[in-house]
């Protein structure tokens, strides 16, 4: 039971660490086109993350493949500047093709991970049963997705619905800030 406890702590804290914030920006721009009454896609978007994100941890605790980190802490903030611009691109139809989001979802989910993988390896190393630490992690990480995404469905809902804004700018205005904040994140990461 402890070690159950153990991962799903360490689930929760890799998505609500605010030194990582990466994830907070990518689940940002990822669910900022929904409101309360599209819950379902909203959960379907981050439980087609953790699964990329799980997949590639499970690649990598099981050494079938490695990646050099400092590619992948480049295509960390890459992920999340293609998301926001997506945002930007196709908030003409005030909403998202769920599928092509989820797609992404799945996919960045795989790149996030493997940015994890080499502490998670680590804290694996001397377990023999990798499958149980895994689900584990992957269930912290869905509560604390559905725990950020929560939280930005409150203030998307007092943003429009309060505060009288319309989607089209608030969509904007969030993924116009995201991007500010990633392009200084690419700069500093680059790999070559």
């Amino acid at each position: 039971m402890d070690d159950f406890i153990f991962y799903i702590k360490i689930g929760l804290h890799h998505v609500l660490d605010w030194k990582a914030y990466d994830h907070i920006l990518f689940l940002i721009v990822l669910t900022v086109f929904y409101s309360f009454k599209d819950w379902k896609k909203t959960v379907w978007l981050i439980t087609a993350f953790t699964i990329g994100h799980t997949l590639s941890l499970t690649l990598s605790a099981f050494n079938i493949v490695y990646v050099k980190m400092d590619i992948i802490e480049f295509l960390i903030p890459l992920t999340i500047l293609i998301a926001a611009i997506y945002n930007i691109f196709t908030i003409k139809k005030l909403r998202n093709n769920i599928g092509i989001t989820a797609f992404f979802a799945l996919i960045f989910g795989l790149i996030h991970g493997f940015g994890f993988s080499n502490y998670f390896k680590i804290l694996m190393d001397d377990t023999s049963d990798k499958i149980l630490p895994l689900i584990e992690f992957a269930i912290g990480i869905e509560i604390a997705q559905l725990i950020i995404v929560f939280c930005i469905l409150v203030l998307s809902y007092l943003v429009l619905n309060i505060f009288k804004r319309t989607k089209r700018d608030w969509v904007l205005v969030v993924s116009s800030i995201i991007i500010g904040i990633v392009i200084p994140m690419l700069i500093e990461r680059k790999f070559w």
